[in-house]
């Protein structure tokens, strides 16, 4: 059997209805492929809320914690594209959570 990753980071947010056609196509256009090209980046996934807030929800799974330290995502995070500075503008009430999935004791 194969060991699914563990590791997890959760990002949560809205933004602005206005740019919402535009945020969707950043983000699987640009910033999804961005992320995944990292190292220790396996897997994204994203989600929109059916009620409640935050509207959106994107899962990355990670090989490990290690990976949001990397010299790349700390490059890509710190210097990131016009396309995704003008994104950021329109981001309302961003969050980031990060987890590890462990095993239930039995």
């Amino acid at each position: 059997m194969t060991e699914q990753p563990r590791h997890m980071l959760h990002v949560m947010m809205d933004v602005d209805p206005a740019h919402e056609e535009e945020f969707n196509r950043w983000y699987w256009e640009e910033h999804v492929p961005e992320r995944l090209a990292l190292p220790g980046f396996i897997s994204a996934r994203r989600f929109i809320a059916k009620m409640g807030e935050p509207k959106y929800l994107a899962i990355y799974e990670l090989a490990s914690a290690d990976a949001l330290e990397t010299p790349e995502y700390k490059h890509a995070y710190n210097n990131p594209s016009p396309w995704t500075v003008r994104m950021k503008q329109h981001y309302r009430s961003t969050r980031h959570l990060y987890s590890e999935l462990t095993r239930p004791e039995h």
